[in-house]
């Protein structure tokens, strides 16, 4: 991890509410626009795909598919860029690699949907970039693909659908990017409170455990 990286992710490190086990990942991790293009080894790569596959999942049916592709990795890496609209191209093609996300409609065992699947697939999806944190990387979800130029760019069969794309490399250095990118990546990060979405006997009232 350069300089740049390492100050960048003190600036943007969570400011927790409340001490979590977790807090060095989860408060470092955050989603940068501005990436430096420098090569990710395959062993990094496959040791975040290694945490996607550990992730949990309703049945154990680990509905999600993923296409990976390493900048080194050339066309595919084209390729699976070209499935990600205009914006995200704009600054997605300087990750060092790209991953689609795949969701698996249908149960593999019996004849009925999978409710569970986008939640599962956001469930590896968290693990892989946690992970990704953990060895000093950046990671940039997103939901803005085109999903009919991914499912013809890389033949994908009905029952499968392209979902998300991630983003994954070294952060950039800030400043290197256009003004509209700078100032996103400069944003102080920031969460709603645990009161506004976590509910006890009542919709809407806070839980008890918050009010302690």
């Amino acid at each position: 991890m350069g300089t740049g990286d390492a100050a960048t992710r003190a600036e943007k490190r969570a400011r927790l509410a409340h001490p979590i086990e977790t807090g060095a990942l989860v408060g470092a991790r955050w989603s940068p626009y501005g990436f430096d293009p420098r090569p990710l080894p395959a062993a990094e790569l496959r040791s975040l795909l290694e945490a996607a596959r550990w992730s949990p999942s309703s049945y154990n049916e680990q509905p999600w598919r993923l296409v990976a592709a390493r900048r080194e990795d050339g066309e595919p890496f084209e390729r699976l860029l070209g499935c990600l609209v205009e914006f995200n191209q704009s600054w997605a093609r300087h990750a060092s690699a790209l991953v689609l996300g795949v969701v698996v409609r249908r149960f593999a065992g019996r004849d009925a949907d999978n409710p569970a699947a986008e939640h599962d697939l956001g469930l590896a999806t968290a693990h892989l970039m946690l992970e990704a944190t953990a060895r000093g990387l950046s990671t940039h979800a997103m939901i803005g693909i085109d999903a009919g130029r991914a499912r013809a760019a890389f033949a994908i069969p009905d029952g499968f659908d392209p979902l998300t794309a991630i983003a994954i490399g070294y952060a950039g250095t800030p400043g290197d990017q256009p003004d509209k990118l700078r100032d996103r990546d400069a944003a102080p990060r920031d969460r709603k409170p645990l009161a506004e979405f976590v509910f006890g006997g009542e919709w809407g009232r806070p839980a008890p455990c918050l009010e302690d």
